[in-house]
């Protein structure tokens, strides 16, 4: 259950709940609580702005996108595209200009493996820059 399958008015049971929390963590953060940290501290630095772990909504809405798309169009290459390029803004969650930042981000976090090292601050504002570069309005 990913950010977009939220229901208002959805009877569960506890048990029902506490299964699809586990399976929406284990989504988020294959590798456990040193990823989430680990990311959040990384959040933290990125987006200044962001109040902890309220950055991670837009996070999780931009990778719920970005591997949607990923699975329409086949190739990392078009979903970064598509994302940049056709997604402007996702019900208020994501701004256009934010979008380059979360993706970097997601971009980052799926290359993270069991070790759940992320990139420096440093290197993910060289991939916005990158990204914003790529944007074709602007």
């Amino acid at each position: 259950m990913a950010l977009g399958d939220f229901q208002l008015f959805q009877w569960k049971s506890k048990s029902t709940q506490k299964t699809e929390q586990e399976q929406y963590e284990k989504w988020a953060f294959p590798y456990g609580q040193q990823q989430r940290d680990n990311l959040e501290a990384l959040l933290k630095v990125v987006c200044p702005k962001e109040s902890g772990s309220m950055a991670l909504v837009p996070f999780l809405t931009c990778k719920e996108l970005y591997e949607g798309v990923l699975k329409k169009t086949g190739t990392r290459e078009l979903a970064v595209d598509t994302l940049l390029n056709t997604q402007k803004k996702y019900k208020g969650i994501i701004r256009k200009k934010e979008m380059s930042t979360y993706l970097a981000l997601v971009i980052a976090d799926a290359n993270v493996d069991e070790s759940c090292r992320y990139p420096t601050a440093d290197e993910i504002r060289e991939q916005i820059r990158e990204l914003d570069d790529m944007r074709k309005d602007g």
